[in-house]
């Protein structure tokens, strides 16, 4: 006899608001992390910072908030309406059995009120934590150390510019758990011991790793890791995280500084010395000076995801090793020894690299996460890399600039890698449209070239 499906619960996600389209990817990558799904009944308004959910327990509601840095707070949601009447009719609806644990005699409670888009006087939050006086609250009121906090949280819409009197929607619930937001200030950039003219916001780093599914034991690979930066987030989750990159100055921790009023890299600055300093060393493998378009792990060597974002050339110019004796003609190597030296290595070919690379050394459910630059002027949805082991999971986008951004992909191993996989994207004739990556730096300085062109005539009248 198959056991029945536990009971799914309400609960209301407090979200913050930023990185709007970055949250529905990360909490429902959260969610299958912990063991849920998102389910198509869920209350979702996107860019609302209120959204109800249909979690199966308490405990996978923790789990998500130990993750998450797109969410504030998760609530046991008991009753919601769109005015005060239907909020009050709600609550008198909720099973009594399931409020009491939370109201006893012998227990301590506070309600909190949050207003979104709208601040209240004191006494008009006091007006409204009295108006719930029907709730069977039996225990005493502690305002500093409460057992259980209750929250009543108004939303008053999304336009600062027409704020209505009532809010559009309330909400009451019992407070479970805080997002993990103050990662962002803790891993702040700013306070790194070592940085670079690419090293990743924090936020974002972390919001990267979700992306991933990332989880203790898991091992992470950044094959253009830079100063490391995304390696920390990984192994802040518990990872164990390795990288690569063509630069042997940055891998060494060598040559000019990227931070202001500072000439050289100091003695220490490295990518060890940054996990060390938030007690992250003994997640570290190791960071290696390689070509990525010249692999070198050995067949078998499995990542459980890969993070990284790949150089697309509006600070660094991406390259790769080549031959002086090269030539584009040459169809045999020679085994004479040549000294090598960095060329082009083109937008398009990095992707296909990189995503050849996840389809044959991710595990099964493995996820590949990247930055893809995009000209929007230009940008449709086909102009997205794919490859047949790989399938694309969010695809969210971050402004760059009026006519640039920059695209989030998070993509998953769904088939096993074949020897026919190799080259499979020029089979489709899918691959042409790909080549527009290789103009994003002409394309990108033509539009500032423009916009600084056009705020010297405006300046001008």
């Amino acid at each position: 006899m198959a056991l029945a499906a536990p009971a799914l619960r309400r609960y209301l996600l407090l979200l913050a608001q930023e990185h709007l389209e970055f949250r529905l990817p990360e909490i429902t990558s959260l969610l299958s992390l912990c063991g849920g799904q998102f389910s198509g009944e869920q209350e979702i308004r996107v860019n609302s910072p209120f959204w109800i959910l249909n979690i199966p327990s308490e405990e996978m509601a923790r789990g998500l908030m130990k993750r998450t840095v797109c969410a504030k707070s998760i609530f046991e949601l008991w009753g919601h309406g769109k005015s005060a009447g239907e909020l009050y009719a709600s609550l008198k609806n909720y099973p009594t059995d399931k409020m009491l644990p939370y109201l006893q005699s012998d227990s301590t409670y506070k309600v909190h009120i949050h207003t979104f888009n709208k601040t209240l006087t004191q006494a008009q939050k006091i007006k409204k934590i009295d108006a719930l006086e029907f709730l069977p609250f039996k225990g005493k009121v502690n305002l500093k150390n409460p057992e259980h906090i209750f929250w009543i949280l108004e939303d008053y819409g999304m336009n600062p510019n027409d704020v209505p009197e009532e809010p559009i929607h309330l909400y009451f619930g019992r407070w479970i758990a805080n997002g993990q937001r103050e990662l962002i200030e803790s891993y702040s950039v700013k306070k790194r011991h070592f940085i670079g003219n690419t090293s990743m916001d924090a936020c974002l780093s972390f919001i990267m790793a979700n992306h991933g599914r990332v989880k203790p034991n898991d091992i992470v690979y950044d094959p253009f890791v830079g100063t490391g930066g995304l390696l920390i987030s990984s192994a802040h989750f518990g990872a164990y995280v390795c990288g690569t990159d063509i630069d042997y100055n940055t891998i060494h921790g060598l040559g000019k500084a990227s931070r202001k009023n500072q000439k050289w890299r100091g003695p220490d600055e490295n990518i060890r010395a940054n996990l060390r300093q938030y007690g992250l060393e003994k997640y570290y493998l190791d960071a290696l000076v390689a070509d990525f378009s010249r692999p070198i792990w050995r067949k078998g060597m499995l990542f459980d995801a890969i993070i990284t974002d790949p150089p697309y050339g509006i600070r660094e110019a991406p390259r790769r090793m080549g031959s002086q004796k090269e030539t584009v003609k040459s169809v045999e190597r020679s085994t004479e020894n040549h000294f090598f030296v960095s060329s082009s290595y083109h937008l398009s070919d990095i992707f296909f690299d990189l995503l050849k690379f996840g389809a044959e050394y991710l595990v099964m459910g493995g996820r590949l996460v990247y930055w893809l630059p995009i000209y929007r002027p230009e940008y449709t949805e086909e102009i997205i890399p794919r490859h047949p082991c790989l399938k694309l999971i969010s695809n969210c986008e971050q402004l760059l600039s009026s006519h640039t951004s920059r695209r989030l992909i998070t993509m998953e191993k769904v088939k096993e890698f074949k020897d026919q996989d190799e080259n499979s994207y020029l089979l489709d004739g899918q691959y042409l449209p790909y080549r527009g990556h290789n103009s994003f730096r002409e394309k990108y300085f033509s539009g500032v070239t423009k916009r600084i062109a056009k705020e010297e005539k405006d300046n001008q009248k």
